[in-house]
């Protein structure tokens, strides 16, 4: 956050008075983590490939009665950028419409079809980590699934 308000800081002279600071702070903090992100995968691309060996063993965890914030989160991490953007800004930060496609630059038509395909891929991911929990496994009757 204090990356977020000194680059605001920095650029305040580029604010326009009169227009939604909440989205303009935002879209500093979209670019911010877009930054951020790609510094990480570029460290993390050079790092030795033998440090990640205890990460990946197999392990066999307990069925959990209930998803937790770390599988929804991984779920989420799967979904591609674009739409992850739109899903967080819109079910998380309550933005309007509009002002998704204010921050991220796009047509609000676009907000409302990545918002639809990518609530519809993370109900998917979600839907097979249920199922491999043996929950809801057999399809319910009427809905043709």
């Amino acid at each position: 956050m204090q990356e977020v308000y000194l680059q605001a800081w920095k650029s305040f002279h580029r604010f326009t008075p009169g227009t939604n600071c909440r989205a303009w702070l935002f879209k500093i903090l979209m670019n911010t983590l877009h930054h951020e992100r790609r510094k990480w995968f570029n460290l993390r691309s050079m790092q030795p490939a033998g440090k990640d060996f205890e990460n990946t063993l197999m392990y066999a965890p307990a069925v959990p009665e209930k998803l937790t914030d770390q599988e929804v989160l991984s779920a989420l991490d799967r979904v591609p950028t674009e739409f992850r953007a739109v899903i967080l800004l819109a079910d998380v930060e309550e933005f309007s419409y509009k002002e998704i496609a204010q921050v991220l630059q796009i047509p609000v038509g676009t907000v409302m079809s990545r918002l639809s395909r990518g609530r519809r891929l993370l109900r998917e991911l979600l839907g097979g980590l249920a199922r491999s929990y043996g929950i809801g496994n057999a399809p319910q009757e009427g809905t043709g699934a």
